[in-house]
């Protein structure tokens, strides 16, 4: 009697840790979009009252994608498309995925607040700091141009890991992971904000919703596309109506079109298409238009999978130009 109870016990704590296995929804990837669906993921757990699990990490678009792609998760955060090296890696594995657009993201390139010549940079000028033949050479804000002192420039990015350091890099500097190589570089956009607010002489790139959170200790950059042009920051505004030019994106969702089959996926990610728009707000990204979000809900709901990109990295990528793409893959 003893051992069929000794038995009974084990086949019960078995079942409980398939049951609770099984309503586990993983997620990995980008640390901008990171603050969006660790919001949803609080928000949708709470309601469940712990039945459902929903695990967020933060390796970095480009290191969420290799876990997607293996199988290893069921959603993607991602702060930029997929490009054709992933789109292979998951074919390869037999991985499906649907592309979601979830919001509107502003790159930030954020200095210590006590910086007041740098207030307004070109492309040019942020070009010069960060392509590749700057390393080692360009170590000085007044090398870069003449009015600014002769003042040390301490560099703080994201990791190659990261869609942020993809996109940033093929909008400044005209090719995708291009860039100078000595710079503190992190996936964790905390590291960076952290490295900028310590050094008088810091400049650094990351989401814009980090930058939101601590506008008493960074200092926005206002970028001007051309030298002449006026200097646009960023703002909810400016990247709606698309005047902030060329960091504004869109961030994305990457869904295993298998995982979708498993409730406690489908219900979690109906519950995130129905709040991004408020949370968004929440967590101080720009949340898409509503019929963005309802193309979003009927391309979940034909599980309409691959991308509306080429799998090449695009700049300037307008909120009609997307509602058009995801309209028609």
């Amino acid at each position: 009697m003893f051992k069929k109870a000794i038995l009974a016990a084990c086949l019960t704590l078995s079942m409980a840790a398939a049951a609770q296995a099984n309503t586990l929804v993983k997620i990995d990837g980008s640390s901008t979009v990171y603050p969006l669906t660790e919001a949803v993921a609080e928000d949708f757990q709470k309601m469940k009252k712990g039945a459902i699990k929903v695990t967020v990490g933060i390796s970095g678009t480009g290191g969420g994608f290799k876990k997607f792609c293996r199988g290893e998760t069921d959603i993607s955060d991602a702060s930029r498309p997929i490009v054709k090296k992933e789109m292979e890696a998951c074919a390869a594995a037999g991985i499906k995925y649907i592309e979601l657009p979830i919001a509107y993201d502003a790159l930030t390139v954020v200095l210590h607040p006590q910086n007041k010549f740098a207030s307004t940079m070109t492309v040019a000028e942020l070009k010069a700091i960060w392509e590749p033949t700057a390393q080692g050479k360009i170590m000085k804000w007044n090398q870069v141009n003449p009015a600014w002192p002769d003042m040390p420039i301490k560099l703080f990015g994201a990791g190659a890991d990261s869609g942020t350091f993809d996109y940033f890099t093929e909008a400044i500097v005209g090719k995708s992971k291009s860039s100078r190589g000595d710079f503190t570089a992190s996936e964790d956009d905390n590291v960076l904000v952290q490295g900028v607010t310590r050094d008088k002489g810091a400049l650094g790139f990351f989401g814009y919703s980090y930058y939101a959170e601590n506008t008493k200790k960074l200092k926005a950059v206002a970028i001007a596309e051309k030298a002449g042009k006026p200097g646009v920051l960023p703002s909810f505004d400016t990247v709606k109506n698309g005047t902030y030019q060329p960091l504004s994106r869109p961030v994305f969702l990457y869904v295993n079109a298998k995982s979708v089959d498993k409730p406690e996926v489908k219900e979690f990610m109906e519950y995130y298409l129905a709040n991004a728009g408020k949370l968004a707000k929440a967590v101080k990204m720009v949340g898409l238009p509503d019929k963005a979000y309802k193309q979003a809900v009927a391309n979940f709901k034909a599980k309409k999978t691959g991308t509306g990109f080429g799998g090449v990295p695009e700049v300037g990528v307008s909120v009609e130009d997307l509602l058009q793409r995801e309209g028609k893959h």
